[in-house]
């Protein structure tokens, strides 16, 4: 999820994947002024769109599941829910703060980046009969619960919180020396998406928190298959969002949000980045030529390498403009979809979408602040996540 500006957002209410040869190696960046995309197959079909359900608290981090229904997290709600086909909700877990992120692990429970919290502002008169709501900055004392990497048991709806810091660091100092361990630990500050790699490790981003007069300066960070260790593996990020792996697993994917960025690491193993040595934090550029001026929150990835990015804004901070899908294809070739809601409501802050069904040729997008879970045909299939990501069968008992 990204945080938007209330100040302005109040003011305006009126108005083969991931090959190595396809990133230049010496200046860390795409040619990508193109704003085509290179794979002009690489489409969702926005003339079928079919609405899920119209009536969540900031739906994000979608998992589609054997039978159908939507597993996701509604931020603003604080709970993992699963949302049949119908669009019926029900309840997996009460997650305090602000469950951001959701991934299925290979042990059948689902992963929560938990942002620890928003203040909530509404944004009445764009969409007749309801609300959207923005997230704002970190609420204030103890209604802010610290950012933190959880797990559900959805059989039973436990909740175990993993992580809330860290002390390694996999990232070398500028004489290419090992920094030392944080002392104090580094906290979590707003951990926003994730991904299981095939050795069953997580790599997640923390997108921090804002304040009145500040704001954090965060990372990805790397857990160990087997949950013993957590390493911040790049810092210092401004606002690191929507994090993916390649179809083979070699890169990295990122958004960085504010700088209207997708950028992404080599990968030479499980937790391993082979950095850029043309750039100083070790990342290539994948493209920064985005749909006016829009920003990026989370993305799903195709067969074909192509990304799937929810796309917020395009017109700037008026929330009364759809947003869309930006697909970039793996040389950095852009392709921008609005998505139009089939009643005329709109839809400015599409967060998160996933890809499912038999052929995994249907998308499924969250629209944040609007409360919509939507579905629409892809002409390309969805890459099946690891560890059955794409196609969960959880024991559910919701309540």
């Amino acid at each position: 999820m990204s945080k938007l500006e209330p100040t302005n957002l109040e003011n305006s209410k009126s108005k083969d994947s991931g090959s190595k040869d396809s990133g230049s190696k010496d200046s860390g960046s795409k040619n990508s002024g193109d704003k085509k995309s290179g794979n002009n197959l690489a489409k969702l079909d926005a003339t079928k769109v079919e609405v899920i359900s119209s009536s969540l608290e900031y739906p994000e981090g979608p998992i589609h599941c054997h039978d159908g229904s939507i597993i996701l997290v509604e931020i603003k709600g604080q709970r993992l829910s699963k949302i049949a086909p119908c669009g019926t909700a029900t309840t997996i877990a009460q997650l305090p703060g602000g469950p951001n992120g959701a991934a299925v692990g290979p042990d059948g429970c689902v992963y929560i980046c938990n942002d620890g919290g928003f203040e909530w502002m509404p944004i009445p008169g764009v969409n007749k009969d309801k609300i959207i709501w923005v997230g704002g900055n970190q609420p204030q004392g103890t209604d802010y619960k610290g950012g933190s990497l959880q797990k559900v048991d959805t059989s039973s709806g436990e909740v175990t919180t993993l992580f809330t810091e860290c002390t390694e660091r996999g990232y070398p100092d500028p004489s290419g020396a090992a920094y030392p361990a944080w002392n104090p630990a580094f906290d979590l500050k707003g951990p926003d998406d994730l991904v299981f790699d095939q050795a069953g490790g997580i790599w997640f981003s923390d997108f921090g928190k804002t304040r009145e007069r500040d704001r954090d300066i965060t990372a990805l960070y790397y857990v160990s298959a087997d949950q013993k260790t957590i390493t911040q593996m790049a810092y210092p990020l401004n606002s690191p969002n929507g994090i993916a792996l390649s179809p083979d697993g070699t890169r990295l994917y990122f958004t960085l949000t504010y700088e209207r960025k997708i950028m992404y690491f080599e990968l030479s193993g499980a937790g391993k980045i082979k950095r850029n040595p043309a750039s100083l934090d070790g990342a290539y550029l994948l493209t920064a030529q985005l749909e006016g001026q829009a920003i990026l929150d989370s993305m799903a990835v195709d067969v074909e390498g192509n990304l799937y990015l929810a796309t917020m804004l395009p017109q700037g901070n008026t929330p009364v403009v759809n947003g869309g899908i930006s697909i970039i294809s793996p040389d950095g070739a852009v392709e921008y979809q609005e998505i139009a809601i089939p009643d005329g409501s709109i839809a400015p802050l599409p967060s998160n979408i996933c890809f499912g069904g038999e052929d995994m040729k249907t998308a499924f997008v969250t629209c944040g602040g609007a409360g919509y879970l939507l579905k629409m045909p892809s002409v390309i299939a969805g890459l099946k996540l690891n560890h059955n990501g794409s196609d969960f069968k959880p024991p559910v008992t919701v309540s």
